[in-house]
């Protein structure tokens, strides 16, 4: 009778027991793909408790209506709850079996910071070979994976593997990973280190990118920086422009120095050549250089400051460009929240052009910059690359201390500072390469047209200035449109969210400022001392 009993109390738990049980062992089976021990046990037992709950049922007279087990209403409404139970957990798992199979992403911040940029997408979409990043580090850092993640679902030719170095050496070896961290690109044969990560330096989308491109291309541009006229220098001096060259070097670009009065021409194997900040004048000869590599096919960076006279002007007149002697100031507020002087010029408005075409409306600026004016000129296309706001004016007077517009002698704004141009030229038979240069080909064969990018400022580019805000990009992409790679990727900046600034003058945030800290409380005390009058 005891026994009876027993079955009767707790004989009715034992179907929810083993229910259960067997949903725990399926879903254990479902997620590990294959009967483990630990799913079928799980499973036996769910029976096993519901086998026991059946024998307990034939201690009752199941003959009687009133006593009939489906008849209860016990039964009929825990019928019903289990029912909605199996339901919602099918639904569950059908929803997550969509999602793990047809997983789909949504970057709802403004700026994209989850998703990598049109560049890369492009890259990895474009991949022909298989392309695998191998990370030598036993503890995935979590960012780190989810940029990998994101370059691999969006081609089949990207993979990427976690190797511990301690417990695969040969592997290690063959990268002659030497140290924890150190991440590697394979290609086919070829192999390349891609950087070392830590704590503190993480994988970056620029990074992966310019290692792709560069593992493709057996092409290495050379980008020659003018010298011997006081021109900003290349190694890591003040002014230097060693982050400059060191960026182009991540995009397969070689930097090398270039004395014009050593040389009849520029070097047939120059990409571009740049003329960052001369402060002296250029011979003759070197205009005459420079007009000539220009006229068969060549490209230009002119960064040129204000308060110098280069001896540039009949070639810039050559292209419809005017050097303004004037000083480029803003008198907007937004230089002053930034920390700038209204001589340090803010461009937040940028033409319409490949080297901009990504910019929105990102802040680049300009210490002391001299303004552009373009004139039309026959076969050669123009367009303002960087444009100052409305308030800012060409200053005439450089060397007054006190800076005020007089619409006399000033140039009210926006200014150019700025501009990309372009020209025809008629293809010549290409001389043949040499064992001294032998891409010779490159400037008169695949050159459509030569090319022209005018700055009124060089500092943007030097150290310290170069990596803030677009100044970078401004630079590189300039470098990269001129070295007329159509499919050369251009700057790949890290991505930030934008910052919401309210735009207020001065005199509105100490309006502000007294209201909340002087003029609001005064009121509370006043309304808390008139009621306390009011009550006492």
């Amino acid at each position: 009778m005891n026994t009876f009993k027993f079955s009767q109390k707790y004989g009715k738990y034992l179907f929810w027991i083993g229910l259960m049980l067997i949903v725990m062992g399926i879903s254990a089976w479902f997620v590990s793909g294959k009967w483990l021990p630990i799913p079928l046990a799980l499973v036996i037992a769910g029976i096993v408790a519901t086998g026991i709950w059946l024998l307990t049922l034939d201690s009752v007279d199941l003959t009687a209506a009133s006593q009939t087990f489906w008849g209860r209403r016990s039964t009929q409404t825990g019928t019903n709850a289990l029912a909605a139970t199996i339901s919602a957990i099918a639904i569950l798992a059908i929803i997550n079996f969509v999602g793990v199979r047809y997983s789909a992403r949504f970057d709802l911040t403004e700026n994209q910071l989850f998703s990598l940029s049109p560049q890369s997408q492009k890259i990895v979409q474009n991949l022909t070979q298989p392309v695998k990043v191998w990370v030598f580090d036993r503890t995935p850092h979590p960012e780190d994976q989810q940029l990998l993640d994101n370059y691999q679902r969006l081609g089949a030719n990207f993979r990427y593997e976690y190797v511990d170095p301690n417990a695969n050496p040969g592997l290690a070896n063959k990268f002659n990973a030497r140290e924890g961290g150190e991440v590697y690109l394979e290609l086919g044969q070829k192999q390349k280190f891609v950087q070392r990560i830590d704590r503190d330096q993480q994988l970056s989308e620029e990074t992966i990118s310019s290692s792709i491109q560069q593992i493709q291309s057996d092409r290495n541009s050379i980008v020659y920086f003018l010298q011997g006229h006081g021109e900003h220098p290349l190694e890591s001096l003040q002014n230097g422009l060693s982050d400059a060259t060191k960026y182009l070097e991540q995009k397969n670009f070689t930097s090398k120095s270039l004395n014009l009065a050593e040389r009849s021409s520029v070097p047939q194997d120059a990409s571009v050549v740049v003329i960052a900040g001369p402060k002296r004048a250029l011979l003759e000869q070197e205009v005459n250089v420079l007009r000539d590599y220009l006229n068969r096919g060549g490209s230009v960076l002119l960064m040129l400051d204000p308060n110098t006279d280069v001896a540039l002007d009949k070639l810039l007149n050559d292209w419809g460009v005017k050097l303004e002697n004037r000083l480029a100031v803003d008198a907007s507020d937004d230089g002053r929240l930034l920390g700038l002087g209204p001589a340090t010029p803010i461009v937040t408005n940028y033409g319409n052009h490949p080297i901009t075409k990504d910019f929105g409306n990102g802040i680049s600026f300009y210490q002391l910059a001299r303004p552009i004016a373009i004139e039309s000129v026959k076969d050669v296309t123009a367009t303002p690359l960087l444009l100052t706001s409305q308030d800012s004016w060409g200053e005439s007077d450089i060397q007054n201390k006190e800076l005020n517009f007089d619409s006399k002698t000033d140039i009210q704004g926006p200014l150019t500072l700025g501009v990309a141009l372009s020209k025809k030229i008629e293809s010549k038979p290409a001389p043949q390469p040499t064992p001294a240069s032998p891409n010779a080909e490159n400037l008169s064969q695949n050159s459509k047209e030569s090319r022209l990018v005018v700055i009124g400022n060089s500092q943007f580019a030097t150290d310290g200035k170069f990596g803030q805000q677009l100044n970078g990009d401004v630079f590189l992409n300039s470098v990269s449109w001129l070295s007329q790679q159509e499919n050369q990727t251009l700057s790949i900046r890290p991505k930030q969210p934008n910052k919401r600034r309210i735009n207020i003058t001065i005199a509105q945030a100490s309006l502000l400022a007294w209201i909340s800290v002087v003029i609001l409380p005064l009121i509370g005390f006043g309304a808390a001392g008139w009621l306390w009058w009011r009550r006492r």
